[in-house]
């Protein structure tokens, strides 16, 4: 469920798009999609009182069980919907945290999902509890009700305290292991991206390592480092991270801080595009826009234009692109800056090797002789 309030670029239907997909890697089945257009969301059930009553027609006719909406709702209003409606209702953060939740293999990423998820409930039970402080005590108000709101409160805010500490700690950590790997002189280079642009195939083909790969979004919650040699015995590392996407929760932001802190240390930034995806222009710019927000958009960085096999026919073709000055009138090629590949095939990752090494040592060396 989505309403037609959009600042970003995006419109509803991919927006809605997105929110299926996310809905169907959480394991759902989608059995319909709405959407309202509104000045603002209303505070009391978020959705008009017609497009409620097209909700109430549709679980009679599908019977659905749940209902996501494409924004955030307040605890106010997910608990009046809930009562009209007689369903679960979630909002996009409740489900990017679920997948999130499922898709954490290490200790700091359970931490750094679990830390978001009681950030996000904590508002919600308030909201929950709210109306009993509303009837400003007395009778039918003390008792296992308030006290147990104020035991829950106090539990989730210990329980985040103990978490933040815990981050802290492996923040603090890897914060040694970056100083560790600046004095060796191993560059690193990090990949960033949008969910399932194919982050994780290019490190494997790069690394031939075995990071997961699936077609499903944030198929790797974890980073991963792996060391590359070049012909020539250059080294460097490479690390594969979290996927980006449009309306990331802050709560994941403010989680996966610790994680999101290798970017920093990131001598270079491969920005995997999936050039073939219709929204590849509003995904890139979201990436972008995060990586503003991270203070990263400075970093050198190489956009990596991916899945050129669902275009092209061979490598032949792709190496015919760059021969050209531009690309569908909108990138100029060649740059330095830009490459492209097929990750799943292997086709232009020589090209793309020579690009990271130019960034990483012909580069500073020219500027330093200027």
């Amino acid at each position: 469920m989505g309403s037609k309030v959009s600042s970003d670029g995006w419109s509803v239907a991919d927006s809605l798009d997105e929110l299926a997909h996310l809905t169907k890697t959480a394991g759902a089945e989608v059995v319909g999609t709405m959407s309202q257009k509104l000045d603002a969301p209303l505070p009391t059930y978020y959705i008009g009182k017609g497009k409620i009553a097209e909700l109430v027609r549709l679980k009679e006719q599908t019977e659905y069980d749940t209902v996501v909406f494409d924004d955030e709702l307040s605890p106010r209003q997910q608990r009046n919907l809930e009562e009209i409606l007689g369903v679960k209702v979630i909002d996009r953060t409740a489900l990017i945290l679920d997948i999130f939740a499922h898709k954490a293999r290490t200790h700091e990423g359970k931490l750094q999902v679990e830390l978001a998820q009681h950030e996000y409930l904590l508002p919600r039970l308030v909201g929950q509890w709210s109306h009993l402080e509303r009837l400003g005590g007395g009778i039918g108000t003390r008792g296992p009700g308030e006290s147990q709101l104020e035991t829950d409160r106090r539990l989730i805010r210990k329980r985040i305290s103990l978490l933040q500490h815990k981050i802290e700690s492996l923040r603090n950590q890897r914060a040694l292991y970056r100083e560790h790997r600046q004095e060796t002189g191993m560059p690193v280079v990090a990949l960033v991206g949008y969910t399932n642009a194919g982050k994780s195939t290019l490190f494997n083909t790069l690394s031939k390592a075995s990071v997961t790969v699936e077609d499903r979004l944030f198929s790797t919650l974890d980073p991963v480092t792996r060391r590359l040699a070049l012909p020539g015995g250059r080294q460097f590392l490479i690390t594969d991270t979290v996927g980006f996407i449009h309306k990331l929760p802050p709560p994941i932001i403010a989680a996966f801080r610790a994680t999101l802190e290798e970017l920093d240390g990131a001598a270079l930034l491969l920005h995997i595009v999936d050039i073939t995806h219709k929204n590849a222009a509003d995904q890139a710019l979201t990436v972008e826009k995060i990586l503003g927000e991270l203070n990263l958009e400075k970093k050198p960085k190489i956009t990596v234009f991916n899945k050129l096999d669902l275009a092209l026919d061979s490598e032949a073709d792709l190496k015919a692109l760059t021969a050209v000055p531009h690309f569908e009138g909108q990138i100029v090629l060649p740059n330095e800056n830009v490459a492209l590949i097929s990750a799943a095939r292997g086709w232009g990752t020589d090209e793309l090797l020579n690009k990271i090494a130019y960034h990483l040592w012909d580069r500073a060396r020219n500027h330093q002789l200027t």
